[in-house]
């Protein structure tokens, strides 16, 4: 099963889930979309290798996140995937699950 999937089947057994069942589901479907996207970064960090950084500076902001010409490669490369990824399904699940526990009353930060 990929992460695309599993992340939409929890975020499909989220709505039926309370409490301490819906913690478990949130955190792993954190972890998977924290995994998703070292995945997609570390794609978007090899399709990118050869580009100039004008280049990547051009695409990072087409995909609509500001940046400028005096941050570094990395820094660059982690912002264009982060715009990549927050469109994909599975990320796009996993907020809206997350979106959804917080507005009942669950999330993964520890309450003080």
């Amino acid at each position: 099963m990929t992460t695309t999937q599993r992340l939409l089947d929890l975020a499909a057994a989220a709505p039926a889930a309370h409490d301490e069942d819906l913690v478990l589901l949130l955190r792993e479907a954190s972890e998977l979309y924290q995994q998703g996207f070292t995945d997609h970064r570390e794609m978007v960090a090899a399709r990118s290798a050869g580009l100039p950084g004008g280049d990547l500076v051009a695409g990072v902001t087409a995909a609509g996140m500001a940046c400028d010409a005096s941050q570094d490669r990395d820094e660059l490369v982690l912002l264009l995937a982060l715009a990549e990824w927050e469109t994909t399904p599975a990320a796009l699940a996993y907020t809206e699950m997350a979106h959804d526990a917080a507005r009942r009353g669950v999330c993964l930060i520890p309450q003080e």
